[in-house]
């Protein structure tokens, strides 16, 4: 008599018939299927032992179940995402998630380069520069309105230029009569100093030093031949076409100041009243 081949499970006999090994113990086939087999995410039945079954994130699905919620494309061979325990195609989950490029109205697509600003997206190559036409990247850049420009471009198109040497003035300067200067080329006219942050006048539109201004263009005191300013509330004597520094006004035999009071001309000298007396 032949020993028994039974089912580990129903304990029925085997012997003619198909069965799995599991562990060592032979079952047949609807008890194999009943005891080990998986449910369906999506239909909720057995995914039998002979069904191709795929699986993603502990859940499984028989493979005509596991197909896009969106448009019922099948999943077995193509990219899809998850969305909220939704399956999605690439082409439905774009649509419905993914961001327009705003210069060429095409979908960025997930994992591809990208840049966000102000709201909008673009692809990495659709971000140019508005004047040169270059792809931006990761490099800085400068918004205009609706447009971008890449900064030496803005500089080029936007920013102010030096009066004396014509390159742009991105940063900082000196307003002169409402131009713009670099401060390195904001000079004297006479001696070529840096002006910035100095006090100094103009003649014929041109900048100058005070003491360059004063060397060129001030009239000389009588007394010591210096330069009369009047810069800095600098006070000066002034009789017929001569002046002197308040200073220098003085007695010309006596050297007592005369400012405010009474004094006497001589030829070249003046005179307080006690040394024009002694004549």
């Amino acid at each position: 008599m032949s020993e028994r081949f039974d089912c580990d499970n129903c304990k029925e006999s085997l012997y003619g018939r198909k069965y799995i090994q599991s562990e060592d113990r032979p079952y047949c086939i609807p008890c194999y299927d009943s005891r080990f087999a998986n449910t369906c995410d999506e239909c909720k039945e057995l995914i039998g032992h002979d069904a191709r079954e795929l699986f993603y994130e502990d859940r499984h699905y028989h493979e005509h179940c596991f197909r896009c919620f969106r448009c019922d494309r099948s999943l077995a061979d193509e990219p899809f995402t998850s969305q909220e325990e939704e399956l999605l195609c690439n082409d439905c989950y774009c649509n419905e998630f993914s961001s327009k490029c705003v210069a060429c109205d095409e979908t960025v697509m997930p994992g591809t380069r990208k840049l966000e600003y102000s709201g909008s997206t673009w692809h990495e190559s659709c971000f140019i520069c508005n004047s040169c036409k270059q792809p931006i990247g990761s490099k800085a850049f400068i918004p205009d309105k609706e447009d971008h420009y890449c900064v030496p471009c803005y500089e080029n198109k936007f920013a102010p230029r030096c009066t004396r040497c014509k390159k742009t003035l991105a940063k900082g300067g000196v307003t002169y009569r409402d131009e713009p200067w670099h401060k390195e080329c904001f000079v004297c006219t006479g001696c070529k100093t840096q002006l910035a942050g100095q006090p100094f006048t103009s003649r014929e539109d041109s900048p100058y030093c005070l003491k360059c201004f004063g060397n060129l263009y001030a009239k000389k005191c009588e007394a010591c031949s210096k330069p009369i300013t009047g810069f800095s509330g600098g006070k000066y004597i002034s009789f017929e076409e001569r002046q002197w520094h308040q200073t220098c006004f003085t007695c010309s035999r006596c050297s007592t100041s005369l400012v405010g009071k009474g004094f006497f001309p001589e030829n070249e000298e003046v005179l307080c009243r006690e040394c024009n007396s002694d004549l």
